[in-house]
């Protein structure tokens, strides 16, 4: 398994990216200005953003796992490569929606609730966004800290 800076074409993952935020406009708000990561286990199986929001924090503005790879511990891979790939991250930071299945995932990497967006799914995409059957509405917030 290797985990791969991205560095030219960061659209050509643009299907992996888009299961994690499905609508491209948004996706452009942050592609360029973050560093964009692969997994590669015989073929790209996960991908993420991350953003520097200030001095000691960032954001996981994206991370999605290919769906047959899902529950194979990409994922978590993925962050853990991240925290030792900045040294001076003291907080990382990812917004999601109100999804059981996502939010449990982040608290088993060491996440926990630090604060909500409200209305931000819908303030900010031009549908309805839902997961699991539920429309995501705030944009909830975890951190994780060092």
């Amino acid at each position: 398994m290797d985990i791969i800076r991205v560095t030219g074409n960061k659209k050509e993952y643009i299907d992996l990216l888009l299961l994690a935020d499905e609508q491209e406009d948004m996706v452009d708000k942050y592609l360029e200005r973050g560093e964009m990561f692969v997994l590669d286990d015989n073929g790209i199986k996960a991908e993420c953003v991350v953003t520097k929001e200030a001095d000691g924090i960032y954001e996981l503005k994206n991370i999605a796992v290919q769906p047959d790879c899902q529950r194979k511990g990409y994922g978590k891979a993925l962050i853990e490569f991240l925290l030792s790939c900045y040294p001076d991250c003291r907080t990382m930071l990812v917004g999601t929606g109100n999804s059981p299945v996502t939010l449990n995932f982040y608290k088993e990497c060491g996440f926990t609730e630090s604060h909500r967006v409200r209305n931000f799914f819908t303030d900010n995409y031009d549908h309805p966004i839902y997961e699991n059957g539920k429309q995501l509405v705030d944009m909830i917030y975890l951190k994780r800290e060092r």
